[in-house]
């Protein structure tokens, strides 16, 4: 599962970062029981998503720190499921990180490391890393995870398309690395991506194919692809429009797997859970529950909906 989870900060100040307006007393008036409230919610959505067994990974984005991932583990029903934690700080000017949970009966890290991410031309501009964490799901295959929270399109959608690109290239360097050494690699790329499967960073400079192709070897197929064009389809809703940002995009041994770990075009879904949702009564359908609309505390769960991936094993 990948969730990003709308700025789940905790309510103290870091000076190191700039979190002023999610402490108490800021501008959004977050408290610690907003945060615990926001914890519950997003326990919820765990829980709720595998039909009460919940996912045995999940990433996440849009996490302040650490110590917010532990509250969520520690103050609320997951508790008992004894997920661990993989968390890097990022050198994101806000503080918002990647990080992944995990149950250690079903999977075991044997690497992690954060990647990070750096501007062609520009070296003083930061953003959050790429988690990378290899691991045994199962007892039965190697999995390599990257999480991912590309660069937004604040300050512009055509402005910022160099960002994008750069992280595409950079997680398809490590994806190659990774293929030139085992050609049967079984790789799995999520995360909210700030571009659709069609878009220039995915389809080309990242090379996640749109169809599955005819011709066997190593490729990348996004998973999402065949979800694009529906009117009230997406994980992510701005005004009118639903986009797929976040995504599931695998490595063609998946697919073609005969024994351990195998997919079907098919098995990656958006989770659009009815209490994630609210009416849009201003652009018609649907829309996200969300934490903040503007400087508007609702109380909701996310401006994104969370994305899941089915494994499936012999």
């Amino acid at each position: 599962m990948f969730y990003n989870l709308e700025n789940l900060f905790d309510p103290f100040n870091d000076t190191l970062i700039n979190d002023e307006e999610y402490v108490s007393g800021g501008l959004r008036g977050w408290t610690w029981k907003r945060f615990e409230r926001k914890l519950q919610n997003t326990s919820k959505v765990i829980i709720s998503a595998g039909g009460w067994r919940p996912p045995e990974i999940i990433g996440f984005c849009e996490v302040e720190n650490r110590f917010a991932l532990v509250q969520l583990l520690k103050r609320t029903p997951l508790e008992r499921f004894e997920y661990r934690i993989i968390h890097y700080e990022s050198p994101d000017p806000r503080g918002i990180d990647v990080g992944m949970i995990y149950r250690p009966d079903r999977f075991t890290p044997v690497y992690d490391r954060a990647i990070p991410l750096i501007y062609s031309g520009d070296s003083v501009a930061r953003s959050r890393d790429i988690l990378y964490v290899k691991g045994i799901a199962d007892g039965i295959d190697t999995l390599h995870l990257f999480i991912n929270h590309w660069p937004s399109k604040f300050g512009g959608a055509a402005a910022t398309i160099p960002r994008r690109r750069d992280a595409a290239l950079l997680l398809k360097s490590m994806v190659d690395s990774i293929a030139s050494a085992d050609p049967q690699a079984l790789v799995i790329l999520t995360g909210d991506f700030n571009d659709e499967p069609r878009d220039e960073s995915v389809a080309e400079h990242l090379g996640a194919k749109l169809r599955i192709p005819d011709e066997p070897g190593f490729y990348l197929y996004n998973l999402m692809a065949g979800m694009t064009g529906k009117w009230d389809t997406g994980s992510h809703k701005y005004r009118e429009e639903w986009s797929i940002i976040d995504q599931f995009i695998v490595s063609s041994p998946l697919l073609q797997h005969r024994s351990g770990f195998r997919l079907r075009d098919g098995d990656a879904r958006i989770l659009k859970l009815p209490f994630l949702v609210e009416d849009d009564l201003m652009f018609n359908g649907t829309k996200p529950f969300r934490t903040f609309n503007g400087f508007r505390y609702l109380g909701g769960f996310s401006d994104h909906l969370p994305i899941l991936l089915t494994l499936r094993r012999d």
